[in-house]
């Protein structure tokens, strides 16, 4: 049986914390081709315990109070075999702040909104979009907010239902059985849906080879490009 590739844990590196538009600008612009992940959803979702399943246990910071991060956090990851060539595979992931928190000053809420305009402006669909919702409770009046952007911009996205571990009694499990129609009909935007908990790693593995999958075929399709543009 032939071995799956994997995401390097614990080797991905920190690049940058970006507070400012115009510093996030002036970076996603300088790298060519960009390829790579954005992880992003409602404040207190899971987010930061996603990418460190996925990433490593220390990649991202794990607050207790929700809304408190309001930088994109940039880091470098690798995948655990190199390419045919031999060359190592690298690709780029972006940890942004949750949306939908209210308690911040106006201020920081202007900031935040330019920062993540600028982000969304300037990314390429190279990068994917993973909405991480909580499974408890999808589909919330800003996560609606935040599809109907996707819907809009060329951005390629992945929907990822987090927390299933929260879902203890079997009400719940059944409540999120029945909002499944509903989240199928209202993303048919996204290319996948995922369901997972990093307590006890369900559906870890699987989110995993889907988002390689991604960047192996992005980085195939742009290296064709490239090719015969030459």
């Amino acid at each position: 049986m032939l071995s799956l590739m994997e995401i390097s844990r614990e080797q991905t590196t920190f690049l940058y914390g970006i507070q400012k538009p115009a510093q996030l600008k002036e970076i996603l612009e300088k790298k060519d081709p960009l390829i790579g992940l954005s992880f992003v959803g409602r404040s207190n979702v899971g987010k930061s315990s996603l990418i460190n399943a996925l990433f490593g246990n220390k990649t991202a910071r794990v607050s207790k109070t929700p809304g408190r991060t309001r930088e994109i956090n940039i880091f470098e990851f690798s995948l655990n075999e190199p390419d045919s060539n031999g060359t190592p595979q690298s690709f780029w992931l972006f940890d942004l702040p949750g949306y939908g928190f209210a308690e911040v000053s106006k201020k920081q809420s202007e900031n935040w909104q330019e920062l993540m305009g600028t982000f969304f402006e300037c990314l390429p669909p190279s990068v994917l979009i993973c909405n991480v919702q909580d499974a408890r409770h999808p589909h919330q009046k800003a996560d609606q907010q935040f599809q109907d952007f996707l819907i809009s911009s060329q951005l390629q996205s992945l929907l990822v239902l987090n927390k299933l571990d929260k879902l203890k009694k079997q009400k719940e499990r059944a409540e999120l059985k029945k909002k499944k129609k509903m989240i199928f009909e209202e993303y048919k935007h996204v290319s996948q849906i995922h369901q997972t908990s990093c307590e006890n790693k369900q559906g870890i593995s699987e989110l995993e080879q889907a988002l390689i999958q991604f960047c192996l075929l992005e980085k195939e399709r742009i290296t064709l490009a490239a090719q015969e543009n030459s």
